[in-house]
């Protein structure tokens, strides 16, 4: 099964640890020492749309995209009671083609790492740079290839009262592709609903993906640590990068 079918409905339990408005104090924080002020973004990636809501809450007129048809249908749940919503879009990165142009984009999460095959990414690189004003920001993270090597071999489980759900990662050198099967199990009354998705993520580093920025025609190109501004340490998880379209002072 593809990923996010099945898990859409219960992904927002099983990651109510991750804390959406640091990250997105974290993009606010690069703004201001960028000196952007957006009016407009996309969200990249956006599943259940917790931080493209942020970003509207914020006041920003917000487009979310996503792959996955069963992911925005629950974002566009949540976002009902929002006087502004975000415009939700099914597209995959490296299709990406919006109405207009946006002053910010942000992709959050690893998403990036979902796109498995090099050019594709460089492809969704790209037309984020075309999708940007003048101007305009980018900032995303992504698992450090250091975190996707360790989860070879390694199981863990998440779980609540109503989902049950167990994962094993495994890592091929060969690929430099982290893959993770994950057996899911979710209540619906007295009964149990069993099924498989797979989720498979590529260990960019950061010398690749500061190439394909360079490439798409971004300047200005930052590489941070965990939501912090030093550089990425060793045995850290997971780092950010920031590209700026057109500004290279």
């Amino acid at each position: 099964m593809d990923a996010y079918h099945a898990l859409a409905v219960s992904y927002d339990r099983l990651t109510d640890d991750v804390d959406y408005r640091q990250t997105v104090e974290f993009y606010q924080k690069i703004m201001e020492r960028e000196a952007v002020r957006p009016r407009t973004a996309v969200d990249l990636a956006c599943g259940t749309g917790s931080v493209a809501l942020l970003l509207a809450e914020a006041g920003l007129q917000v487009t979310a995209v996503d792959l996955s048809p069963e992911m925005l249908t629950v974002a566009q749940q949540k976002a009902q009671e929002l006087e502004r919503p975000p415009l939700f879009i099914c597209q995959a990165l490296q299709a990406l083609h919006l109405p207009r142009g946006v002053d910010l984009a942000v992709c959050a999460l690893d998403s990036l790492d979902y796109i498995t095959d090099p050019g594709d990414c460089r492809e969704a690189i790209l037309r984020v740079y075309k999708t940007l004003n003048p101007g305009g920001i980018f900032i995303f993270d992504v698992n450090t290839p250091e975190k996707l090597r360790a989860m070879d071999g390694q199981v863990f489980l998440d779980e609540d009262d109503d989902v049950y759900c167990v994962w094993r990662g495994e890592f091929d050198e060969e690929t430099n592709i982290c893959s993770y099967g994950m057996d899911l199990f979710q209540r619906e009354g007295q009964v149990w609903h069993r099924s498989f998705e797979e989720h498979r993520e590529y260990a960019y580093s950061q010398e690749q993906l500061v190439g394909y920025l360079k490439e798409a025609g971004f300047c200005r190109i930052r590489v941070y640590g965990d939501r912090s501004f030093d550089p990425p340490r060793v045995g850290e998880q997971r780092f950010y990068l920031s590209a700026r379209k057109g500004v290279r002072k």
